[in-house]
């Protein structure tokens, strides 16, 4: 026996794209794991004929194999449109990278009957892909949630290599894997780590070989002590005297490069020298008070901003302009701008003369100012002087010294002064307002720095301890210096800015925050200007990348320092720089924006793997919880979409032959922010300081439990007392942990290493094992962590109890802790013990040689007590457990320990248990309104009523699927659905129940197999945790719901099979309406599965079953599905029950049927029509026999189990002959049994049906003003109204779509009867005459346009029948033909696109595509079609059917069509809109744009059937699309005529390919 090889497995991230071209993904944000071998492929989706597909085509910048990363460089691949399916677009991701796409296409043009201009080819907004890094430490993959970094102060860490190799195993040794190392480069004179004096150069105290140890360090790193390397990049700013500066000024911002900071230069020089002056000026250098400060900020105020005179940069030289404005008068420069002096324009000059002073001077701001970009020189705004001098000819007239009536020059000049002046009024404001912020920022940084309690107190004011921090730095004068212009040597400092815009450069010319003093600067960092690009700056890009280039080469993490405050477009470069050294490198930044929106900006742009969160910014444990939380994982229990995505998957054949990969599916989930959560970082007070020392344990161990990157800073887990100042710090680093001795996983002395170690090992396995789903709990001062991996469900508990000051010593009152069906084990139980008295404080700190922790130990807890209760586990603390202690344990779920996995076995199989469903048995598996599941068991169940939810709509998996898949999509485990289940079981034993009930009844003996897994499958999961059912439950759901969509699909045609995911969604819709009844059938003798025309209000009885519906619907719910003979089945039933050469509105089974529908029989000869041109060897129906439920030619009425009744047969053929010859001869009859018992509503003389041929025309007539004889069937009912009996739409006359459906049925009859397929040429008349079908079609064809066609122009009206007096809209198709009411004739309503659907040559082209621009216009909503033109009279968009009122035309209501929006006329709509528009399209690029047209139209339908717990379309809307509460959910038509349109789609195709 062979066995064959199982194929290799491809992963594909399912990526969709909206219509507009944007991820159809939750937040748009996409974040893809690191890349595998072999390459995973991201799948870009787009479906049918989506608008980006018109001149359309995807970019991408992710590379092909083997090629280059390039940011710039973009594959182009067009997309191909496909009405019917999909556009699939497959790239491997070979290496990690922020990858981008966008898609450029040529809009769509409103559509229109005539040609139109072409719109401008446009692209959507660039889109991001963010790759993972692939981090591998000694061969292996090491997750990014398993990363644990370690912060180091670099210049702390002693002599090189003896003390840095002593850290470094004492670093690896406790379980961390990244070391972050602050910039290892030259520092600049402030010594702080963040002040590069010289990025191309290492730090040669520390680093005497240079490059050289470098290599060796991180060598030895991954090789012996098994951890990567992390270092800063600083791209925003270098030391204030970085050497290179002086070479290359321009890389800064100076007066020369940035003129704008021209005011905030003086400033800042004015202020440097009024700090040195204090003590000439009588001023205090000394801070004692707020006074003193006060004294001081009166002296920067007069002298300082007075002094600078800052004002002249605001307001305009009102002498220099006035004379300029009236030279250029009296030269007769004015220039008058355009639309000035509009709404007066040039005649109404003598209004301006009136104007008050204030106008006219917003007048010469709006139109003459010029200079007002940006600030820069004194005086820079001004104004025009041509435009000044074109407001003083509107007042005074043109200058002429020629004339004796010369303006006054004197006054003219006096005029244009005081209007200047009142111009400067508002700029003197903007000064004040300036001048107050600049004042109170001052204020206030003076006094932090000198007089708060907070602040550094930093003394008396002297030169080398300035008043206040320059923001500029001076750099001195040398021969390198005095190349350039000394303008450019001043250069702004770097800083940051509270709350600020992280997009915005504060020193560019948009803002003013250097001149009004809002950054809060660092005086030893020099700022960078880039500029937009390399070309602005070429040296400092250079310089840069080489730097990035020269950090990537050697480390595999970086820590963009300052992020928030680099501009992201360098950012992005740089990064582009490092990833071609090391796609693979791991960046995380310290990014504070403000705001998530742009903290995502910056991820997505950036590809950012982790942005740092600290947890030493909690306050409290109630904030501590929080942080934990939102860095913790998912909850536990979960969603999971992927597994069931590929359940039952298999690359093998039915055979078990190899047919290439197995795809295993994913969706792009939502993705927060990652995160490095770090306990402590360089820029945090520990917790010594900041809270209780003891709280060092439990954050440390919080922070571990989180399923994200980790991190510590040296001296977190030694407990140092305090914060380590990075600038002016000298002592070095000692720890415990650096001896050189092995650390132990065990409690111990000198702070918390031994345990950090546990913790770090946990962390590392839980990232490793994807252990991504957390439970967190707070209460008072206790935080509990339980952490899972969801498939195999073993875990780690901890119990945190928090040390915030004030908590005491005891246990804080902490309760017992239950873990349902969970089994735990302790690892160990530990407390903190610091000695944090003043006088160790002291002595710890004041070392004056080494930095050094508290003294403190790790203490061992006992008596924690694990008891057990079956699978339940409950855990107490002992009274010793005081604020600092933890307690760790190992899980694990007993009932999920399966023997397949429960997972792996709740997913499978149901592909197999459902291979020999029919499509009957999944109509009661996946379906069942309410009506339908009480009519099947005998009214002993109906749909399940969720608690807190209400009832599914669905007694089948749909049902449930409804509700769960918003579930699971949003992971709302809070739902009620999710609630009930953790509850109890009872939705368990419903379904199942369910299923075993059906699957005993020999119809339904095919579901077996099905209520057999089902079964198994909720045994397997009954055991596990309730807490866990949830998302078990939903796994069994969607597997069987999968596995039954999936059959149900095989079972229908291939266009169904193939199709694009809208279509396979209305074809469900075929099974959701058709199945057995007990009371309905399509005969009264047989039970057979019957079409609903609508659910859930036609489900059932004599409701169920309606002629008009089923044969609108049955084209496309049955022929085009494939259903053929359900299809037939439908055929032959209502053939059965000819009468009157009628088919009855309501079928009753054959028992009552009712014969008050005209134009049901056209709909059922239309219906037979289809079926012979759709369905292989169709035309053999024709000679079925259907048995007669009354006698042929006979309008004689006996109950159905009368022995005439179905005593012959005749074949369709006949029945079809009858049905023409009974409407060519005429009838005139009363319906059977007329009055109350059939209709309650109607008059009287409704019940008299009369129809005739018009033989002049070939149009046949028929009903009165009392009945409603088409599908607009509304009769009046409210007595209130006195609408009683007053249909709301008689229609009667010759109906626009029955002359439509009659002329069809006539050409395809003579067409069979000339091919020898049909036996009757044509009909009798009265007498021995006769008349041919054709003969018969050829009148209609001869009368149509002229009967029915309203022309554009009432120039034409000779030409047609129209009363020009009634027309209300014009070049459309009359509704109606000679009714009852004249202007009914002339209504707009969706009609006559069935007419031109089924008979397009009865219309003349160009009418037909104005008045469907008509309908397109002014009848098309969001999802169905008005029914009347809302500019008629009689429209009334909004149908209540409750609403008993007195308005005549809504009461009971009596609108439902004469506004209201049916989705059924939108399949016809778009049918004749194809059919008519490809009549007129040359190219196959025109052609294509039809089809677009029609995909536009369809996305609210696509939306609605995605979004409806139905799972189908409405029967109707309100008007634009608003919910109507009285309408069928999901309606037969609604989808089957949608499904007709995706027919006519492939048949145009198919015919285009012959």
């Amino acid at each position: 026996m062979t066995t064959t090889k199982r194929p290799a497995s491809q992963a594909v991230y399912q990526l969709p794209l909206t219509d507009a071209g944007a991820p159809a993904v939750p937040g748009t944000y996409i974040y893809l794991p690191p890349p595998t071998d072999p390459a995973y492929v991201v799948r870009f989706q787009i479906e049918g004929c989506s608008s980006i597909c018109h001149r359309g085509s995807l970019w991408v910048n992710i590379p092909a194999k083997g090629e280059k990363f390039s940011r710039s460089h973009y594959r182009e691949y067009k997309l191909s449109p496909d009405f019917n399916g999909n556009t699939e677009i497959d790239i491997p991701i070979y290496e990690a990278n922020a990858y981008s796409f966008y898609t450029t296409y040529t809009p769509l043009s409103q559509w229109s009957f005539a040609e139109t201009p072409e719109s401008k080819p446009t692209h959507t907004p660039t889109y991001y892909i963010d790759v993972c890094p692939r981090l591998t430490l000694q061969g292996k993959q090491v997750p990014v949630d398993s990363i644990i970094v370690f912060s180091t102060l670099s210049k702390f860490m002693g002599s090189f290599p003896t003390d840095w190799d002593n850290h470094l195993r004492g670093i690896s040794q406790r379980g961390y894997n990244m070391v972050h190392f602050t910039p290892l480069t030259i520092r600049g004179e402030s010594n702080s780590p963040y002040s590069i004096y010289d990025q191309l150069q290492f730090d040669e105290s520390s680093f005497p070989n240079g490059e050289k140890d470098v290599a060796r360090m991180v060598k030895k790193m991954h090789e012996e002590f098994h951890m990567l390397a992390m270092t800063d990049v600083v791209w925003n700013h270098t030391a204030n005297n970085s050497k290179w500066l002086q070479d290359h000024p321009e890389a800064g911002y100076s007066v020369e490069t940035s003129p704008w900071l021209r005011p905030a230069l003086d400033l800042d020089t004015a202020l440097v020298k009024f700090g040195k002056d204090l003590r000439v000026l009588g001023l205090p250098t000394k801070l004692t008070t707020v006074e003193d400060l006060l004294k001081i900020m009166d002296g920067v105020k007069t002298r300082v901003l007075g002094g600078c005179k800052l004002w002249e940069y605001y307001v305009i030289n009102v002498e220099r302009d006035t004379e300029a404005i009236v030279a250029a008068w009296v030269a007769g420069e004015a220039e008058f701008p355009e639309n000035g002096f509009e709404p007066q324009g040039m005649q109404g000059l003598d209004e301006v003369k009136e104007w008050p002073l204030k106008l006219k001077a917003d007048w010469l701001v709006e139109y003459a100012l010029r200079g007002g970009d940006r600030m820069g020189e004194r005086f820079r705004r001004r104004m025009k002087p041509s435009v000044g001098a074109a407001l003083l000819s509107a007042i005074f007239g043109r200058f002429d010294s020629r004339t004796s009536s010369t303006p006054d020059q004197r006054a003219a000049h006096g005029a244009i002064y005081r209007m200047l002046e009142e111009v400067n009024l508002q700029f003197y404001r903007e000064y004040d307002r300036d001048a107050a912020e600049i004042m109170e920022q001052l204020f206030n940084r003076i006094k932090y720095v000198r007089l708060d309690e907070h602040g550094p107190k930093m003394g008396e004011i002297t030169d080398a301890n300035p008043l206040i921090e320059p923001y500029f730095t001076r750099l001195p004068l040398n021969e390198t210096t005095k190349k350039h212009n000394q303008e450019a040597l001043a250069l702004v400092n770097n800083g940051w800015v509270w709350a600020a815009d992280a997009m915005k450069d504060n020193a560019g010319w948009k803002s003013r925050a250097y001149l009004k003093r809002e950054v809060i600067v660092w005086g030893d960092c020099v700022k960078l200007r880039y500029g937009d690009g390399p070309q602005d700056n070429p040296f400092l890009w250079q310089h840069m990348a080489k730097y990035t280039r020269l950090m990537a080469k050697y480390f595999q993490g970086f820590r963009i320092d300052n992020c928030h405050s680099t501009p992201i477009h360098l950012a992005e470069y740089m990064l582009d720089q490092a990833r071609s050294v090391n796609p693979n490198i791991f960046v995380c930044a310290e990014l504070f924006s403000g705001s998530e929106e742009m903290d995502f900006k910056f991820v997505m742009r950036l590809g950012l793997s982790a942005l740092i969160r600290e947890c030493m910014q909690a306050w409290s444990t109630q904030e501590l919880s929080r942080l934990v939380h939102r860095h913790g994982g998912i909850p536990i229990g979960s969603f999971s979409t992927d597994e069931v995505l590929n359940a039952d998957k298999s690359g093998e054949g039915a055979n078990g032959q190899t047919f290439g990969k197995r795809e295993v599916i994913h969706k792009i989930k939502r993705s927060p922010v990652h995160a490095l959560f770090m306990d402590c970082t360089h820029d945090n007070e520990t917790p010594a300081e900041k809270r209780d020392a003891r709280d060092t344990l439990p954050s440390a161990a919080l922070v571990a439990m989180c399923a994200c990157a980790t991190g510590s800073v040296m001296g977190f887990d030694e407990v140092y007392p305090k914060i380590v100042d990075l600038v002016h710090e000298k002592r070095l680093y000692s720890s415990v942990n650096s001896t050189g001795g092995p650390v132990k996983p065990q409690a111990g002395e000198g702070g918390i290493g031994g345990i950090k170690k546990i913790l770090n090992e946990i962390h590392v396995e839980m990232g490793n094992e994807a252990y991504t789903e957390t439970y967190i709990h707070h209460d008072n001062e206790y935080i509990t962590v339980h952490r899972v991996q969801p498939q195999t469900r073993e875990g780690y508990f901890l119990i945190a109890h928090t040390a915030f000051p004030g908590y005491g010593n005891g246990n804080g009152g902490f309760g017992p802790t239950k873990l349902p069906g969970t089994k735990a084990k302790l690892i160990g139980s530990w407390n903190l013990e610091v000695d944090n008295t003043p006088e160790t404080r002291a002595a710890t700190i004041g070392d004056k040689k080494l930095l050094r922790g508290l003294p403190s130990q790790t203490k061992e807890l006992r008596d924690i007590i694990i008891e057990s209760t079956g699978d339940t586990t409950n855990i107490r603390i002992p009274d010793e457990f005081p604020p600092g202690s933890i307690a760790l344990f190992k899980t694990w779920v007993p009932s999920a320990e399966h023997s397949e996995g429960l997972d792996t076995f709740v997913t499978t199989g149901a592909r197999a248990a459902f291979k020999d469903v029919d499509l009957a048995d999944l109509n009661m598996i996946l379906y069942r309104c309410d009506p339908e599941e009480r009519d099947e068991s005998n009214n002993k169940d109906g749909t399940y009523d969720i608690p807190g939810h209400g009832q599914l709509v669905y007694a089948g998996l749909q049902g449930w699927w409804s509700v769960l898949r918003d579930i699971v999509n949003e992971n709302n485990l809070g739902h009620p659905l999710c609630n009930h289940l953790r509850e109890g079981q009872w939705a368990l034993d419903y379904c199942i129940g369910r299923l075993e009930r059906l699957a005993q009844k020999k119809k339904y003996h095919r579901i077996q197999p099905v209520a057999k897994w089902m079964k198994e499958r909720f045994d397997a999961i009954r055991k596990i945790p309730s807490y866990l059912l949830p998302r078990s439950f939903a796994m069994v759901m969607q597997t069987a719901y999968n596995a039954a969509v999936d059959r149900n699909l095989e079972l229908m045609s291939e266009n169904m099979r193939t199709g694009q995911q809208f279509l396979k969604s209305l074809a469900l819709v075929s099974t959701q309406v058709t199945g057995y009844m007990n009371s309905a059938s399509l005969w009264p003798d047989k039970s057979v599965p019957s079409m609903a025309a609508g659910l859930p209000h036609f489900a059932s009885d004599w409701a169920r079953c309606w002629g008009r519906d089923i044969c609108i619907s049955a084209r496309g719910l049955y022929m085009c599905t494939g259903r053929y003979a359900d299809a037939r089945e439908h055929i032959l039933a209502f053939a059965s029950v000819l009468k009157h050469g009628m088919i009855p509105n309501l079928l009753g089974a054959g028992k009552t049927p009712r014969y008050n529908s005209r134009d049901s029989i056209w709909w059922f000869l239309q219906n037979i029509q289809d079926y012979t041109n759709i369905v292989p060897d169709g035309l053999d129906i024709l000679q079925d026999k259907a048995r007669r439920r009354f006698l042929p030619y006979d309008d004689t009425w006996f109950p159905h189990d009368d022995k005439r009744a179905y005593s012959t047969s005749s074949t369709v053929e006949d029945v079809i002959q009858e049905a023409l010859q009974r409407h060519a001869s005429g009838m005139d009859f009363r319906e059977y049994n007329a009055g109350p018992d059939i209709d309650s509503q109607m008059k009287s003389e409704g019940f008299d049906l009369k129809i005739w041929t018009d033989w002049e025309t070939g149009l046949i007539f028929g009903g009165n003003q009392h009945n409603c004889g088409t599908w607009m069937d509304k009769m009046g009912e409210s007595e209130k109204a006195g609408s009683k009996g007053v249909p709301g739409t008689p229609r009667d006359g010759a109906a626009v779509e029955i002359t439509g459906l009659l002329y069809s049925c006539l050409r395809w009859v003579s067409q069979l009867y000339e091919n020898g397929n049909y036996e009757y040429e044509g009909v009798t008349l009265d007498g021995d005459e006769s008349i041919t079908f054709k003969a018969w079609a050829d009148k209609i064809q001869a009368n149509f346009e002229r009967c029915y066609y309203v022309p554009r122009s009432p120039e034409q009206d000779a030409n047609y029948d129209v009363n020009s007096k009634i027309v209300n809209r014009r070049g459309i198709y009359k509704d109606l033909y000679r009714s009852g009411k004249e202007y009914e004739d002339y209504q707009l309503r969706p009609n006559f696109p069935v007419a031109m659907t089924v008979a397009p040559d009865l219309f003349d082209p160009e009418h037909a595509l104005f008045a469907l621009q008509q309908a397109d216009r002014i009848l098309m909503g969001p999802v169905g079609m008005k029914t009347l033109d809302p500019s008629d009279y009689n429209y009334r968009g909004y149908y209540v059917n409750s609403e008993d009122s007195t308005d005549f035309h809504t009461s009971k209501g009596r609108n439902y069509h004469q506004g209201p929006e049916w989705t059924w006329p939108r399949g016809y709509f778009l049918r004749a809109l194809l059919k008519f528009d490809l009549t007129r399209r040359k190219t196959q690029e025109e052609r294509v744009e039809s089809y677009q047209q029609v995909t536009r139209r369809l996305a609210e339908c696509m939306k609605a059937i995605q979004e409806s717990p139905w799972a189908g379309l409405t029967e109707l809307t309100q008007k634009d699309g608003d919910f109507c509460g009285d309408s069928c959910p999901t309606q037969s038509w609604s989808a089957g005529c949608l499904i007709d349109l995706f027919q006519d789609a492939r048949e145009y195709e198919l015919a285009e390919s012959e």
